[in-house]
């Protein structure tokens, strides 16, 4: 039936969409870099809606997951890595290229352990998302004149070290939304590409600003739980000693 392919449609944008973001990224004009930001963004708006489609429909699949990952790692790993590649790395040599390449590993790697993880736990992710990683990579390389070079590449493996860690982060996926609502879908990724294209400058700096946010949730939280882990054990040992 053609309605058990409509999330996978969703899913073969997302990758559509990550390998128009790389031919614009290798374009190397200023205003085909936003555009190939905007395209992960955009990205990302369909990435969040094909699960969400294939839960209302009942119609997941592990070909459907299979698919997903496919694409993420096209769209969120490869398309944000060569977009920070062209402005910035290509003239860093080899240094350049290990760079590039460590961002869809470890995004590679993130997938793989989301995959095969058996836990049923679906209030958090292991390790920042790949969506919000690319995000935050394909935004934060559009600010390749604003901060020194050295910031961008910290961000680069900030980012790619995050993915590999043990850090939870709230899942919003298995958020429901009600089955009226999804009428509007279209509407709602109308108006961001028609805004986005309208605005190409300020509006991927500004969804920036959320993403950024997200990942360093996740890192602070993880600090709070370090924190009262080390709190209680100098409890326990104060306890013991006293």
């Amino acid at each position: 039936m053609v309605i058990k392919q409509i999330p996978n449609l969703f899913t073969l944008g997302n990758l559509f969409l990550g390998i128009v973001a790389m031919m614009m990224a290798f374009n190397g004009e200023p205003l085909y870099i936003n555009y190939a930001a905007i395209m992960v963004i955009i990205g990302m708006a369909l990435d969040g809606l094909d699960g969400r489609l294939a839960r209302m429909l009942k119609v997941q699949s592990d070909f459907g997951k299979e698919l997903d990952s496919l694409s993420d790692i096209v769209t969120f790993g490869v398309a944000p890595a060569l977009i920070m590649y062209v402005v910035l790395l290509e003239d860093m040599g080899w240094f350049g290229i290990i760079l590039t390449a460590l961002f869809p590993i470890a995004g590679a790697l993130r997938l793989a352990r989301f995959n095969s993880a058996t836990s049923g736990n679906t209030g958090y992710f292991v390790g920042l998302p790949i969506t919000a990683a690319g995000g935050v990579l394909a935004t934060l390389a559009l600010y390749h004149n604003a901060f020194p070079p050295v910031y961008l590449i910290a961000g680069m493996v900030g980012l790619s070290y995050l993915m590999v860690s043990n850090i939870k982060y709230p899942n919003f996926k298995k958020v429901g939304i009600p089955r009226s609502a999804y009428w509007m879908t279209p509407i709602i990724i109308a108006v961001v590409a028609v805004f986005a294209f309208k605005f190409p400058h300020q509006f991927p700096m500004i969804v920036f600003v959320p993403l950024i946010l997200y990942a360093f949730y996740g890192l602070k939280k993880n600090v709070e739980r370090f924190m009262r882990k080390k709190s209680r054990q100098k409890s326990d040992e104060e306890y013991m000693n006293s």
